[in-house]
């Protein structure tokens, strides 16, 4: 094994796939990592059963006489016991990557799921790199690879930069390298139903009586598709939906009238356990309902602007959408009652069936 001299480290090619180990044969610890990208001086040793590693520098930035040189002190340091309090090398992107989602308070399990396979399908080549060999440069080229789909790309590189920064909190890291990126502009959609007649005649005309009623409901609800297509009967009161899980994380209790009873009524007794079924689905539930000229985002946003139009407060339509208020009082100490949430709802269900989204008595369709 060569010595990892100025001449040999200078000529070593970088790597085409992982990562390449080289180790120095005198100075035992020594290793220099090489990537796709750098080349980065560690210091490790195995304490207690456990690998120590400490990253010593990139190349060229420290030079190999410097790299051997630091490697010494650390050296010594270890036999005089301060070798304990080295950190552990910084984790792959992988495991920074899993640490995260284990946090119990994350999401749902349909967004753990989505990220993983985001970053599979995006970050592939990095899961198995120390987050400290993915550099500015590599996270910029990325970003603008994936600029085709400009917010997706922001919303992957600012994920990335979420596991990045719930990494630093336990690991010795700099700043995540996503300060590099230009993000692009993502102008809020905004898209709502303008035509609600149309919309009910699209609805009606579904074949799949399961997925009139699911996009019925959502416009009816203001719920996001998730919520929605996890809904079990069991949570479904009759006045009151209960939401176990949402997009922030917290439980969820929505006030329900009589009309919402009435458009779940097509759906039930086909499964006891959820209320909208899928028996191509290995959930259990349906995930791809037959797309419409709206989005089901477009419906929740049509619902909180009928509210909004129809009279009913900013702040309360906020608490029909679960929406995590601005100010500390809203947040920490007030919490209104499913009893004082109802007259706004009752408000919307009136406003959307005036304007034909809705009708008060509605037909129980064949499955």
């Amino acid at each position: 094994m060569p010595k990892l001299t100025e001449t040999f480290v200078s000529k070593l090619p970088l790597a085409k796939e992982g990562t390449q180990k080289h180790w120095d044969p005198e100075i035992k610890g020594l290793v220099l990592f090489v990537g796709k990208a750098s080349k980065t001086w560690y210091f490790q040793k195995d304490v207690g059963g456990q690998t120590r590693r400490v990253m010593i520098g990139r190349y060229p930035a420290i030079s190999a006489s410097a790299a051997r040189e630091t490697a010494l002190e650390f050296m010594l340091d270890w036999g005089r016991g301060a070798g304990k309090a080295i950190q552990i090398g910084a984790p792959t992107l992988g495991n920074a990557l899993e640490a995260y989602l284990s946090r119990p308070k994350l999401r749902s399990e349909t967004h753990k799921t989505n990220l993983r396979q985001q970053f599979e399908l995006h970050l592939k080549d990095w899961l198995r790199l120390p987050l400290t060999e993915i550099s500015k440069s590599m996270v910029a080229d990325r970003h603008r690879k994936l600029g085709a789909t400009p917010s997706g790309a922001n919303h992957l590189l600012k994920y990335f930069r979420t596991v990045w920064n719930h990494a630093r909190r336990t690991v010795d890291l700099p700043e995540s390298p996503t300060m590099a990126i230009e993000w692009y502009d993502e102008p809020p959609n905004g898209e709502i139903i303008e035509d609600l007649s149309a919309w009910r005649d699209m609805v009606d005309a579904l074949p799949n009586p399961i997925h009139q009623v699911f996009y019925e409901f959502i416009l009816a609800t203001g719920l996001r598709k998730s919520e929605a297509f996890a809904l079990e009967w069991k949570n479904v009161h009759e006045d009151w939906i209960h939401v176990p899980k949402t997009k922030n994380g917290r439980a969820f209790d929505l006030p329900i009238v009589a009309l919402h009873l009435d458009i779940l009524k097509p759906v039930r007794g086909l499964n006891k356990t959820w209320v909208f079924p899928s028996t191509k689905s290995e959930k259990g539930y349906i995930g791809r309902p037959v797309r419409l000229q709206w989005s089901p985002h477009a419906h929740r946003r049509t619902f909180s602007t009928v509210a909004m139009e129809a009279g009913v407060l900013e702040e309360v339509v906020g608490r029909l959408l679960n929406h995590t208020p601005k100010s500390i009082t809203g947040q920490r100490y007030t919490k209104p009652s499913l009893n004082a949430l109802r007259p706004a709802m009752d408000t919307v269900i009136a406003e959307l069936v005036a304007r034909g989204a809705l009708r008060q008595s509605k037909r129980i369709a064949e499955n």
